[in-house]
């Protein structure tokens, strides 16, 4: 079977298993009664509590699949790294589900437990030959060394990443389809760079990488499952044990293919979310008064009278187009 047919398989698999694994989700959920708690100051969305949360899960199992079915280093750490961070999600969900509150872990809490496992990534990264100190610069800058400074880097990468995409998980659909346009660019990068290897005779290196490419196409396959169960209006919702999870899954595939100065404009519409809320935050410590007329850009949007499936088709047209930037930025590494 060949490489391309390979990768083929792994995403209509995942797609199948994500609708197939989906109806018992939801059904298991709502027996379990784990509703959404939506907060109190996002009243248009007060309908929606109640709706099954913790529907990560849907996606995860496939990726979770692929990952042990190549069996690479990358594959299993990459893996292990997405699952811890929706393990942290996962407890987040279950504390807010329990005591049928918004509010789960404490900011503290959540920020330790993202640090330790961003930091096993890092080392990882750090200690893994196909990866190391150095990161690729775009434009055919070919490569820079950041040596020890790898770690922290890496670690930064981890922290902002997950939050970033945990701040666009605000309305039907759209951390999902978001993502979706993400982890294409990344498939496709990541099987351009196994090609590259391949051809230079790197077979170890090859190897790792096409299982990067694997692991893309099972996200995108287990997100394209899960969307037809997640669309406005939404029979689940994949709470932070999916947000959290997603977002280390996007930095993972980035970090271990040393391409965390693309990440940014791959993800540009995670960037801007937390870019909005920064900016909201700041204006209105400042100066008092609000730059949008709520914080992420998303329910400025909604607010503007834009409809929720109208926003998730503005973001991902916006991240299919900076897909298209950075695969023309990466074939001048």
């Amino acid at each position: 079977m060949s490489a391309e047919t390979r990768l083929l398989v792994y995403f209509l698999a995942s797609a199948a298993c994500a609708l197939i694994a989906a109806p018992f989700a939801v059904r298991a959920l709502r027996r379990l009664k784990a509703g959404q708690t939506v907060l109190g100051y996002v009243t248009q969305h007060e309908h929606k509590t109640g709706t099954p949360t913790m529907g990560g899960v849907i996606f995860l199992l496939p990726m979770a699949i692929v990952c042990a079915a190549e069996a690479t280093a990358f594959a299993l750490v990459a893996l292990a790294v997405t699952l811890g961070f929706a393990a942290l999600g996962f407890l987040d969900d279950f504390i807010k589900v329990r005591f049928h509150r918004n509010l789960g872990l404490k900011a503290y809490q959540k920020i330790v437990g993202q640090l330790g496992l961003a930091a096993v990534a890092a080392y990882f990264c750090f200690a893994h030959p196909a990866v190391g100190t150095k990161i690729f610069l775009p434009f055919g800058g070919g490569e820079g060394e950041l040596g020890w400074g790898i770690i922290p880097f890496v670690m930064l990468v981890y922290i902002a990443t997950t939050n970033s995409v945990n701040l666009t998980d605000g309305l039907d659909g759209l951390a999902a389809t978001t993502s979706a346009g993400y982890f294409l660019t990344f498939a496709v990068f990541t099987f351009l760079a196994f090609s590259d290897a391949a051809e230079a005779g790197n077979g170890a290196e090859a190897e790792e990488l096409y299982s990067l490419s694997a692991f893309s196409v099972s996200a995108l396959g287990g997100l394209l499952g899960y969307l037809v169960f997640n669309s406005n209006p939404a029979a689940v919702m994949m709470g932070d044990t999916g947000s959290l999870g997603l977002g280390a899954a996007a930095a993972t595939v980035a970090a271990f293919s040393r391409a965390e100065l693309l990440l940014p404009v791959a993800g540009i519409m995670f960037v801007w979310s937390s870019i909005s809320v920064i900016v909201q935050v700041l204006s209105f410590k400042l100066t008092g008064r609000r730059v949008f007329l709520m914080a992420p850009f998303h329910h400025h949007l909604e607010m503007k009278g834009f409809s929720e499936p109208r926003i998730c088709a503005l973001y991902l047209v916006l991240t299919l187009a900076a897909g298209a930037l950075t695969l023309i930025f990466a074939r001048g590494i």
